[in-house]
């Protein structure tokens, strides 16, 4: 039977086998017919790596697998917005050209606020946004301090804003 919750650490002093149905069957206490310490640790770090790999077997199958191929070897891209292709669809066509005006207009006022912003700024906004760094990493690389970091980047964020209000 496969565990959905992993035991809190508080619980781990022990480790209690629960059969199909939820009943306790057993519960191994260290320094009781040979159980250690270590054994119980060991049984619950089973347990928290069989969790962990339900979950992203349940999130990949829901997510994924499931929705490439319907039952009968069919594609599913109907089913799955991610995979659909929607290139012929009118409606779509019409939304896009819509949003074509207004991402070209954001696109213009992007590139006008990026050229008023100073070189330092821009290699700031390429290390936090595009590499995305931590402000820390990017103060390390620089030898200041994440405080310094800070301020430039609520000095650039305020720059930009005035694009954007």
């Amino acid at each position: 039977m496969s565990r959905k919750y992993k035991t809190s650490k508080k619980n781990r002093t022990t480790y209690i086998y629960y059969g199909p149905n939820g009943q306790k069957i057993m519960e191994l206490i260290p320094g009781e017919n040979g159980v250690t310490e270590a054994l119980v640790e060991e049984l619950h770090a089973m347990d928290d790596t069989d969790v962990n790999e339900q979950r992203r077997y349940d999130y990949r199958v829901t997510e994924h697998l499931d929705a490439y191929h319907d039952g009968d070897g069919e594609e599913a891209g109907d089913r799955n917005k991610r995979l659909a292709d929607n290139r012929a669809n009118p409606e779509t066509v019409l939304i896009a050209q819509e949003d074509d005006t207004a991402y070209a207009e954001t696109l213009f006022r992007l590139s006008n606020a990026m050229e008023s912003l100073e070189l330092q700024q821009r290699t700031l906004f390429e290390k936090k946004y595009v590499s995305k760094r931590s402000n820390t990493d990017i103060a390390a690389e620089e030898g200041v301090s994440e405080t310094v970091i800070r301020k430039r980047l609520r000095k650039m964020h305020d720059k930009l804003r005035k694009f954007f209000p």
